[in-house]
């Protein structure tokens, strides 16, 4: 293992706490997964673990590899050789979304535990996500936005001018601080309409309701949808189905199928 001081300075380091909630299991498994040669952390000379960007892709393959498949750690082991041992760069990163976090709020003259509490969320996941652009719900970034007077959108840079034409596979991909939701965005510029593809892991959901101005437009693609108004009225839609809805209504969703999801999501005026 090599200390910390090896590592680029602009890399993002996570330490236990913070890789774990990205990933969705307790500090306590990671240490664990380290213990059966799954996963190696850098050291500081205190002994505290620090787990690089790679590092964590590696360990969201790892929980897939051990919650959908139900491989063992030695299976898990031979599957991480079989892919290789340069993992992708987790899409959950974006330092960029996190410093205008911290930035807005700094502007309003606020704490980090202010709005934690205002927000419902730990002062330590604010935290993460101000520094690294990761480590919350769907549902907490979206509520976030709204706190501060803007959209996810505009968070995401989707103001910034494009074409009238995104080609096939050359879509823009917001970095969501979000497990398992990948969105690529369909229509560049300031428009009258927010046009995404969403396209969902096993598991994937907002964790929660959550609500903005304006009026959405759904179609499942591929796979099962599941999203849910006004906290009980419940919609699973397949491919070729679609809804429409006031986004005023809180509304949650996820991920029905065994397998990966895609929907076109379309929202108007862009409030999201």
């Amino acid at each position: 293992m090599t200390d910390s001081t090896a590592q680029t300075p602009d890399e993002p380091l996570f330490r236990v706490t913070e890789a774990a909630r990205a990933v969705g299991v307790a500090p306590s498994t990671l240490r664990l997964w380290e213990t059966q040669g799954l996963i190696a952390p850098t050291r500081r000379a205190s002994g505290q673990r620090l787990y690089s960007a790679a590092d964590v892709a590696r360990l969201q393959r790892i929980t897939f590899l051990r919650r959908e498949s139900g491989l063992n750690p030695a299976a898990i082991r031979a599957a991480l050789e079989a892919e290789g041992s340069a993992p992708p760069a987790p899409e959950i990163l974006n330092e960029k979304l996190g410093a205008s976090l911290r930035h807005l709020r700094q502007v309003r003259g606020e704490k980090l535990d202010d709005v934690a509490q205002k927000m419902g969320v730990s002062a330590s996941a604010l935290s993460t996500l101000e520094r690294t652009g990761a480590g919350v719900s769907f549902k907490t970034l979206a509520d976030l936005a709204r706190y501060y007077g803007t959209t996810v959108s505009r968070l995401s840079d989707q103001d910034e001018p494009g074409g009238a034409v995104v080609r096939s596979g050359a879509a823009r991909l917001w970095p969501m601080p979000v497990e398992g939701v990948r969105v690529e965005v369909l229509a560049e510029g300031r428009r009258q309409m927010d046009c995404h593809r969403f396209i969902l892991s096993p598991g994937a959901t907002s964790q929660g309701g959550y609500d903005h101005e304006g009026e959405e437009f759904i179609t499942v693609i591929d796979g099962r949808f599941r999203i849910t108004l006004d906290g009980e009225e419940v919609h699973e839609l397949g491919p070729g189905d679609s809804i429409y809805f006031e986004s005023r209504r809180p509304h949650a969703w996820a991920n029905a199928a065994d397998g990966q999801t895609i929907v076109i999501w379309v929202n108007t005026p862009p409030t999201f």
